[in-house]
């Protein structure tokens, strides 16, 4: 998330953007050229991109400084958002033409305005903000352009390209992550092959779904240990592991100490 000020005279930039982002202008506006599209951005609408190469120009003489929050996401996170609200998506998307755009554009309304200032207000007084509460701004706003300006929305090239495959594995995967099923389990439950199931994992997550069920489940020891104050002996049967020494090997092996030098220096 960044707060963005230009204020002098003429500005042209070339920019990379290697993740998607919603640019939220508050003043000015500004002409942004892509591959596909020539885009105006004006301060009454806010503007979904995807990544890519941009080149940006303002001329700040005729206008005055230009002023915006940008939001940045990844793919993953779009992708993580509407695994959350799907049911919501698919009624939401009955009898709608999508039709796929690497930009969009969406009209400043009441609620908008108000969630341009609340982030103001917290960018004044804090700085920035913290992991959660970014996390939780971004669903805010998605949520709401998904339920009040769903065409425009769904119309947004990278939410289309999120396919119902990759939707279903990573629902059953957030879903049973910690419940200790067999990757044969878990490529039934998404009805697929095995081979399937690990061919389309690899793409979605970029690691074999082993490397992420340990990760998923190293994450969890950590909280435990940090945030529950549960011992390492009661931890490694909870997480699946047939054994504490199998469970304290792993540990050791994935962050370079063991759980109890871990729980005491904590």
């Amino acid at each position: 998330m960044h707060h963005y000020l230009a204020q002098t005279n003429s500005i042209k930039e070339r920019s990379v953007l290697t993740m998607n982002a919603i640019s939220l202008v508050i003043r000015g506006h500004k002409t942004m050229y892509f591959s596909e599209k020539t885009v105006h951005a004006n301060e009454n609408e806010i503007h979904m991109l995807t990544t890519g190469n941009c080149i940006a120009t303002i001329d700040i003489s005729s206008q005055g400084p230009f002023e915006s929050v940008l939001i940045f996401f990844s793919r993953e996170e779009l992708a993580d958002f509407c695994v959350t609200y799907a049911s919501v998506i698919n009624t939401l998307k009955k009898n709608l033409r999508i039709q796929s755009s690497p930009y969009v554009s969406f009209r400043k309304d009441d609620f908008i305005i108000n969630y341009i200032n609340s982030l103001l207000l917290s960018l004044k007084k804090h700085g920035t903000l913290s992991e959660s509460m970014k996390q939780l701004k971004l669903r805010e706003l998605l949520l709401y352009l998904l339920e009040h300006h769903t065409r425009n929305f769904l119309n947004f090239k990278t939410t289309e390209s999120i396919t119902q495959v990759e939707m279903t594995i990573r629902s059953v995967m957030e879903s049973n992550a910690l419940n200790n099923l067999t990757l044969h389990e878990l490529s039934f439950l998404c009805n697929l092959s095995l081979s399937t199931f690990k061919r389309h994992f690899q793409k979605i997550y970029g690691i074999s779904p082993n490397a992420w069920l340990l990760r998923r489940k190293m994450d969890k020891a950590v909280h435990m240990l940090t945030v529950e104050k549960t011992k390492p002996s009661d931890i490694w049967f909870q997480l699946g592991f047939e054994t504490h020494t199998g469970f304290t090997k792993a540990f050791k092996k994935h962050f370079g100490f063991s759980p109890k030098n871990y729980f005491s220096s904590k």
